[in-house]
């Protein structure tokens, strides 16, 4: 809801509805039924029109709007009316538009956001991204697995969903400014109870930052969980990826050379990401344990990767990895998502998830 005489204030108003993609109800005053004022998800205030909002009830989503730098009473004026947020056009412009498009969209919290990594070649890394994506839309949690590794052969393949239709990564390889957390859903491939971004099986592209920045927080804005296949070299796109993560997890074999070459991997990623953890695989050269991957790399120890008998015939059959609820890899996949959800619900502060894992 926009509320305004100001006829250029209006036009800048709609004109940023615009780009977030947001159809406003416009008033010069405040609403004749108290309900509209109640139900619109934001409510714009112009400077020109605060006064008239004196009494209304206080509710939660309302921006007081102007252009004048200096005004020396606009924060009586937004105390006033409930305000939340007193914003300056231009300056505030960028910082509406994801507003605006959050509130069209019914956005609540942010997805909580996993990265996967291989310690070094053939780790594995993938085929838990896949279990943890797997495992978390079976439990009923919204979840979009995307593959950031342009190299790794389309974790679509893994999924059994390289012929299914939707868009792959050549299609968003563009995107500069902010993509629509909806639109993006509707338009990749479901596979499992899952969304999936994958890359094409022809095209060679290379996904700008820019554009690994908007289909990230698109996806991170649909609620629910986020997993990131992500390769062990970190370019700029990559560390775009790292920057919204909120838990890294490092898949380490348990073999000194694959130590020695996570500790590289995890040297890199540590210098964006804050939170990355071990998930060490055996089998174990003889006097190292999952305990000592961990120490070794100074991180913290999310637990043992299960060996799953039979995963590569259950793939070929097409089922993917995580498919079997009763399976090792499943298993192991529901208590890190039991124990992400008991650190949500204890956690205080920001808005930031804290992931946990099975200990």
């Amino acid at each position: 809801m926009i509320v305004t005489s100001d006829a250029d204030l209006l036009d800048d108003l709609l004109r940023l509805c615009a780009a977030a993609g947001a159809v406003p109800e416009v008033h010069h005053g405040p609403p004749g039924e108290r309900g509209g004022w109640e139900r619109a998800p934001m409510v714009l205030v112009g400077d020109d029109a605060a006064p008239q909002f004196r009494g209304m009830p206080r509710r939660r989503g309302v921006m007081l709007v102007g252009r004048d730098q200096d005004d020396p009473d606009v924060w009586r004026r937004a105390v006033e009316i409930g305000a939340e947020y007193v914003l300056r056009l231009p300056d505030s412009e960028v910082w509406l538009v994801d507003q605006i498009a959050n509130a069209a969209e019914g956005v609540g919290g942010a997805a909580l956001t996993v990265g996967v990594m291989g310690g070094r070649g053939g780790s594995g890394a993938s085929t838990l991204a896949c279990a943890l994506a797997v495992t978390a839309a079976r439990s009923g949690r919204r979840a979009t697995l995307i593959d950031g590794d342009p190299l790794g052969g389309g974790i679509d393949v893994l999924l059994g969903g390289e012929e299914s239709q939707g868009l792959r990564w050549p299609d968003f390889a563009r995107s500069k400014g902010r993509v629509g957390g909806r639109a993006l859903e509707e338009a990749l491939p479901a596979l499992h109870g899952l969304r999936v971004l994958s890359w094409g099986r022809d095209d060679e592209v290379i996904v700008p930052p820019q554009a690994m920045r908007s289909v990230l927080a698109a996806a991170r804005r649909l609620g629910g969980v986020v997993i990131v296949d992500l390769p062990r070299r970190v370019d700029e796109s990559v560390a775009e990826a790292l920057a919204q993560l909120d838990v890294g997890l490092l898949v380490v074999p348990g073999e000194l050379r694959a130590v020695a070459a996570a500790q590289r991997v995890a040297s890199a990623a540590g210098m964006v990401l804050e939170d990355l953890r071990v998930v060490a695989r055996g089998p174990y050269t003889a006097g190292l344990d999952e305990q000592w991957v961990a120490q070794a790399l100074g991180l913290p120890l999310v637990g043992d990767l299960p060996m799953e008998v039979g995963l590569s015939v259950a793939q070929e059959g097409g089922s993917p990895p995580g498919g079997n609820p009763r399976g090792a890899l499943a298993r192991f996949c529901t208590a890190f998502w039991d124990a992400a959800d008991a650190a949500g619900r204890s956690a205080s502060g920001p808005a930031r998830h804290s992931a946990g894992g099975p200990r």
